[in-house]
Formats: structure tokens, sequence, C-alpha cells
């Protein structure tokens, strides 16, 4: 069964990346939880880059805020996709300095970037990703969005009354 690793460059991360973790298992995706830091952890961060799809894992999904560089160099040592979710921290520039770090990768080393904060997003794409190859997930993410529609139209309908 396909994996996601979901990384943080703190703790601090953990309240908005909880987002992709909850949209991950509702899908019935197993989820790997580590911090990862490109800064304060560099070793542990080279060891995940280079062997994360040694150990099961399908697609990287990092989190970082301020100068965000652990969605790039996950992606720059790593074979698998990864999605970067831009944080907006205590320290951050208004959240421009993540999105941006993450945002502008070179050429050859992609990060598919998510909004700020939009951590549940990058869950979803993962799934869609592994539902390219695992079709009860594709089927989950068929309900789910369903189930969005279904929203809408119930919505639209409540406003006519």
């Amino acid at each position: 069964m396909a994996k996601v690793a979901v990384i943080m460059g703190s703790a601090s991360d953990l309240p908005v990346m909880q987002d992709a973790i909850d949209i991950l298992k509702e899908f019935g995706i197993d989820v790997n939880v580590d911090i990862v830091s490109a800064h304060r952890t560099p070793e542990k961060l080279f060891d995940f880059g280079k062997n994360a799809h040694k150990n099961g894992i399908s697609v990287v999904i990092a989190g970082a805020g301020g100068a965000a560089h652990l969605p790039g160099m996950v992606a720059s040592l790593s074979p698998l996709p990864v999605i970067g979710v831009p944080i907006k921290s205590s320290n951050s520039i208004d959240g421009w300095d993540s999105v941006l770090s993450i945002l502008q990768m070179p050429g050859g080393v992609p990060v598919a970037t998510v909004a700020l904060n939009g951590a549940k997003n990058a869950g979803i794409l993962a799934a869609q990703i592994i539902g390219t190859s695992d079709e009860r997930v594709l089927n989950k993410i068929l309900a789910y969005k369903a189930e969005l529609k279904q929203k809408v139209t119930e919505g639209a309908r409540c406003m006519k009354e």
C-alpha cells in the first residue's frame, strides 16, 4: 500500500499540517509524520530525502515557514513527487517568504506548491497522485468530489427557498 510522508520543519507547523494528515486518513492512506528541519537537522533531512522511496513512501508533503527550504531540499534529493506547503509563521513576512521559497524552484527540481497554509489541498493532491495507480483511493476521491458537488447543490437550493 502506498504511503505519504507528511514532514514539517518544526512542531509549531503541526496545526496547519494536521489538515493534510486528516484528509489522507479519510482516504485510507497510510501516513508517516515527522519533523525534519532543513536548518536544524540537515543530516536527518539528507537521510530522509535519499531514502524515502526505499521506505515505502510514494509522495512527500513538506510544510515549512519562513525561509522554507525543506520542500525544495527534499525534492533535490528524492525521486518522489514533493508537495510543498508554505506556512505563515510568527517570524514570516506575512507568509510571502515561505511561498516564494517553495514556489520559485530551479528547473529540474520541481515542487508542487499549494496555497499558504493549504495543507488540506496538499493531502488531496497526494491522494490524487496515489489514485492514478490505486483504484480504492481513486473511488474515495470520486466520492469526496461528489460530496463537494452535493454540498454546493444543496446550498444553492437553500438560497432559492
